[in-house]
């Protein structure tokens, strides 16, 4: 410490002289105080930053993009399932009608034996006495995929049924049976509903339930004209309640597909 109006005083350890003044009064630290305080504020606040995100920044920007993704297919997941169609539901496990009023392959009788391949990303063995509750849409040859496919589509999954279609293997007027390529784009037309393809290659629906196919004419004569869709309306006891040739969308169409439910 300088002495008042003197010279430094000797340091006796060889240490450089430091001036320190001492202010008389103290509340003049004060804004060097506050500034103190301010930075061990700031101080503080940067450290729990730091404590909060060491978990994410532990291995670097890996666990933030990752977190990222998974949060982009939560979203994703929840969109698809609140938005997108849903699916057919599972197979029944309830009871066939144990005496219906007609026999198999007939209206008020059970569906017939046997059974078909639903064509997913495989081919799958499924009887056809499970294809129920539901309309099975049958497509004869050459069809031209019209309307009424969506409105079964869309109509089925209101009421939670199941919608099918199944192509005439048969040939008629000299035309061969519906390719499974020309079926799939027929369900394609349906966007309120998934409609689930089948392959019979026995013909078993479309013998029981379709026209008869149409003989082959001249060669210089066409052939007649395709048959419109044989929708067949399913109970969830087996029981074909209605088979409709050609059906139209409409009201009566909608109402044949909500009886299901009750019947």
């Amino acid at each position: 410490m300088r002495p008042d109006g003197g010279d430094p005083e000797p340091d006796d350890y060889g240490l450089p002289r430091i001036d320190v003044v001492v202010p008389d009064d103290a509340r003049e630290l004060e804004r060097d105080v506050a500034a103190y305080r301010r930075e061990e504020r700031r101080r503080r606040r940067r450290d729990r930053f730091r404590r909060a995100g060491r978990p994410l920044t532990r291995f670097g920007v890996a666990i933030p993009i990752i977190a990222g993704a998974l949060l982009v297919a939560l979203l994703s997941g929840v969109l698809m399932t609140t938005f997108g169609p849903r699916p057919a539901p599972p197979q029944t496990g309830a009871r066939l009608a144990p005496r219906p009023s007609a026999s198999p392959g007939e209206i008020g009788g059970l569906l017939p034996a046997g059974s078909v391949d639903e064509v997913t990303g495989q081919r799958a063995a499924i009887q056809i006495r499970d294809l129920r509750p539901g309309v099975i849409g049958i497509v004869p040859p050459a069809y031209e995929c019209e309307g009424v496919v969506a409105e079964l589509a869309g109509r089925t999954q209101e009421n939670e049924l199941k919608f099918y279609l199944v192509a005439d293997p048969r040939p008629s007027g000299g035309k061969k049976g519906t390719p499974l390529k020309e079926l799939k784009a027929c369900a394609g037309t349906a966007h309120n509903g998934v409609p689930r393809l089948l392959e019979d290659r026995q013909a078993l629906l479309a013998a029981a339930y379709a026209p008869p196919p149409a003989a082959p004419g001249p060669a210089a004569t066409p052939g007649p004209p395709a048959a419109g869709l044989t929708a067949v309306f399913v109970q969830l006891d087996g029981v074909v309640k209605e088979v409709v040739q050609a059906p139209k969308p409409g009201p009566e169409l909608a109402g044949k597909v909500k009886a299901l439910q009750t019947g």
